[in-house]
């Protein structure tokens, strides 16, 4: 007698709900495992018209006096860093003292983690790319907006949650912190590895914030799974330095949760689907903030077919 129907639909919807996401070149993919261009298939959300990352063409965006600098608070504070490998890649969990307001967004937002980026065997691995170009690598600090508790919150507001994107460009010259990233990536090498950073600072990985005036601001989406589009990005103009050295170093450090070595941990860019890119400029003026941000939901919502 054969397998009742039933029985076999049953785990066929069984293992469709517990199917793993990858990356696209990521070499165990197979049934249970979906590469970007099959996550929608499993999170709706992946599939949406505010989708991160996006290539940011330079000769179409638009200049915006609206877009002010940001206050960057507790960057410079000597913090404990937990770093976790997760799976797909590796977070950096930061302090709720680390806290950011200005650039134009709609409130106070408090760190939660930063993580990267990168490619692997010398091809580039960032997720923004610049009038076609990718970059070697790329981070991200990943902000909640008060008063929300968590990213599962936050991702009921199209503003809930603040995501500052650094380009990295290879030099000559080592980043004078990255080898703390780096061994740190080395203790955690598989799959719910934990460790400490000690006594490091934030602003010891990116630039002042007087160096910081100049960005790139849209509205998108979180580049993993579920894709919630609830981000606000900004990616800067100001690039981060890595050398050669330290770029093949990292990239050699973790697995992914199948075992395999984590590369190419990057999603393809995404339609822009009539979204606006905003540039900043250093001199700037506050009185219209809040003005623009009301406009620029309104644009999302209008091409979108939220609001008619």
């Amino acid at each position: 007698m054969g397998f009742p129907l039933y029985l076999l639909t049953m785990i066929f919807l069984l293992s469709q709900s517990t199917a793993q996401w990858c990356y696209q070149n990521q070499y165990s993919c197979d049934d249970t495992c979906r590469d970007p261009s099959h996550w929608a298939a499993q999170f709706p959300s992946c599939g949406g018209l505010r989708q991160s990352p996006i290539n940011i063409v330079t000769s179409k965006v638009h200049m915006n006096t609206a877009l002010p600098p940001f206050d960057f608070i507790g960057h410079t504070n000597i913090i404990n860093i937990t770093v976790e490998n997760k799976g797909h890649s590796a977070h950096f969990v930061l302090p709720q003292s680390v806290r950011l307001t200005g650039g134009a967004l709609p409130g106070h937002y408090r760190a939660a983690q930063f993580h990267f980026h990168w490619g692997g065997n010398g091809r580039p691995g960032s997720e923004h790319t610049i009038d076609g170009e990718r970059f070697p690598m790329e981070m991200h600090i990943v902000h909640i907006k008060e008063p929300y508790g968590s990213l599962a919150e936050a991702e009921h507001d199209m503003a809930g949650i603040a995501l500052l994107a650094f380009l990295f460009e290879e030099t000559t010259e080592d980043h004078p912190h990255l080898d703390s990233i780096i061994a740190a990536l080395g203790r955690v090498q598989n799959n719910g590895n934990i460790t400490v950073i000690p006594n490091i600072r934030l602003s010891d990985i990116i630039p002042a914030s007087k160096d910081l005036h100049n960005y790139y601001r849209y509205v998108g989406s979180m580049t993993t799974p579920g894709c919630e589009q609830a981000v606000a990005w900004t990616v800067f103009h100001k690039t981060l330095s890595i050398s050669s050295r330290q770029l093949d170093a990292i990239v050699k450090q973790c697995r992914f949760w199948t075992g395999q070595p984590m590369i190419d941990i990057f999603r393809p860019t995404q339609p822009l689907d009539g979204r606006v890119v905003y540039c900043s400029r250093a001199s700037t003026s506050l009185t219209s903030v809040s003005h623009w941000w009301a406009g620029i939901f309104s644009a999302v919502l209008g091409t979108t077919g939220l609001i008619h």
